[in-house]
Order: C-alpha cells, then sequence, then structure tokens
C-alpha cells in the first residue's frame, strides 16, 4: 500500500514537473526567455492568482500583529524604492507548517519542496454555508465529491470553496464574532480530514476563511490532525470560483523563515 502511495504522488508531481519544463522548453523559443501569455496558454491552459494583496486594512486574527507597509525608500530620494513590511506569518492568504500546531512537526524551512506542489480538489459548499456560516466540509461532502469527479488524488490539496472571501472587505464579517467573542465561519471537519489522511494520501487542506477549522472550533481539532508529515494548510485563498473541481495544479510560493510556521503566500493556479 506504501509503495502504491509513493508511487501515485511520483507520478502526479512528475506530472507537474513536466507542465514546468514544457513552459521552460515554450520559453526557449523567445529570445528573451520570458514566457509569452502565449507560450503560457499552450503550456498549462492558464494560470491565476488564488491569493489576496496584502493591505494595512485586511482582516488579522485577533491577537496577531497588526500588518505594516510603509516606505523605507523612495526613488525621488534614495534612487530606488523599498516597502519596509511587517506581517504575522499567518496574515492574510498564508500557508502552515505542521509546527505550527505540532511542537515535534517540521518548521516552515525543514519542508520539501514537494509540499508545496499539489493537484487541486475543489469542493464547492457554498450552498451549505449560506444556510449554516458554522457549516464544516463533511466526510459525506468528499464522498459527494467523488461519486461525481472520480477519486481524490495522492496528495492533493483539497480545497473547501465556501464563498467567505466576499467578506474579505469586512474584517467584522468575515470573522462574525457573537457577543461573546466566539468566532463563526465554516472549515473543515477533523472525521474528513482524517479519512482523507488514512484513505487518499492527503496533501494539504485548503479553504477561502481564516482557518481550515471553524471559527467556533477553539481546540484547533482540524489543524492538529492536519499538519504532520510534510502536510501544509492554505487559508485565506482567493478567487476560487477560477478552479474547475479537478484537473488544476497548485503551487504555493512564500518565504522559509528560519524555524518559521508558515509564511503569506502567493497561491497560483494552473489551470487545465
Amino acid at each position: 500500500m506504501l509503495h502504491f502511495v509513493k508511487t501515485q504522488m511520483c507520478c502526479a508531481l512528475g506530472l507537474a514537473l513536466c507542465l514546468l519544463l514544457a513552459a521552460g522548453g515554450a520559453a526557449m523559443a523567445d529570445d528573451s526567455g520570458a514566457l509569452t501569455p502565449e507560450q503560457m496558454a499552450r503550456a498549462f491552459g492558464k494560470v491565476v492568482f488564488l491569493s489576496h494583496v496584502n493591505t494595512m486594512d485586511m482582516p488579522i486574527f485577533p491577537g496577531d500583529p497588526d500588518p505594516v507597509l510603509e516606505p523605507a525608500f523612495t526613488v525621488e530620494k534614495d534612487g530606488f524604492y523599498l516597502l519596509s513590511v511587517t506581517l504575522g506569518e499567518h496574515s492574510g492568504t498564508h500557508w502552515g507548517a505542521p509546527a505550527h500546531f505540532n511542537a515535534d512537526e517540521k518548521t516552515a524551512d525543514k519542508l520539501p519542496a514537494t509540499s508545496f506542489v499539489f493537484p487541486a480538489v475543489v469542493i464547492d459548499v457554498r450552498a451549505q454555508v449560506a444556510k449554516n456560516p458554522d457549516y464544516a466540509l463533511s466526510l459525506a461532502d468528499v464522498q459527494a465529491y467523488e461519486k461525481g469527479h472520480g477519486r481524490i488524488p495522492a496528495h492533493a490539496m483539497v480545497i473547501a470553496f465556501t464563498g467567505w472571501e466576499k467578506r474579505w472587505d469586512n474584517p467584522e464579517a468575515f470573522f462574525n464574532e457573537d457577543k461573546d467573542s466566539v468566532m463563526h465561519y465554516p472549515g473543515i471537519d477533523v472525521a474528513a480530514t482524517q479519512w482523507l489522511i488514512d484513505n487518499r494520501a492527503l496533501g494539504g487542506l485548503g479553504i477561502d476563511t481564516h482557518g481550515v477549522d471553524p471559527g467556533s472550533d477553539e481546540s484547533y481539532a482540524t489543524n492538529t490532525a492536519l499538519l504532520k508529515g510534510d502536510r501544509i494548510h492554505l487559508e485565506n485563498l482567493a478567487g476560487l470560483e477560477q478552479l474547475p473541481a479537478k484537473g488544476a495544479w497548485i503551487v504555493v510560493g512564500g518565504v522559509r523563515n528560519l524555524n518559521g510556521s508558515g509564511s503569506p503566500a502567493t497561491v497560483l493556479g494552473f489551470l487545465p
């Protein structure tokens, strides 16, 4: 079984490498070495952003550092432009390393490159969330997805598409706190997470809210179960309506801080 899972992962990651090599081959025809939109289209179909732009007024998890983006140098005064940026590792669109919830697991600088390239599985639960802001993507949702779209591939980034992104420009609505300061936003159920780990060699979980755990779950059960081995989470994703339910690939960028717990991220979707 382990050999089968490893073979699946190698095939999946090999396909991603082939796509990237194809893009590189297309670029060789361009004397500048740049990849034109036409060449990109031949190699991937389309490439899209799946991450928010960081701003000083974006929603920040209660207690996290306030973001600061201010000029340190300007062209007019210094001859070049440079921002001084202060961000918590889990601000804006971001990824979390296993050490974020498990002290004996890997920090950001210890993860292999394969932890940042995934086949994308997008499970649309917008209808359920519209009726219940505390909704958690369930094992039944996963099974319904497979019934309609086939088996989830090994090392997949399984994404809950909740539609919560529409609240991004309103931090109060995004966290949706009640009078007792309990947050109410959707997440992913721990039973579904564990099933994906045990049966589908899960690569990671993604969501367009501030957490793969529902906002009301202060035990962080899903994150604690997920963030082991080389798995990561992606939170505060954007533009998920651009992705098909299956067939796309995701590449995750960010910074690899020494002993870090994760990083603000630029996430790219490679569409078939």
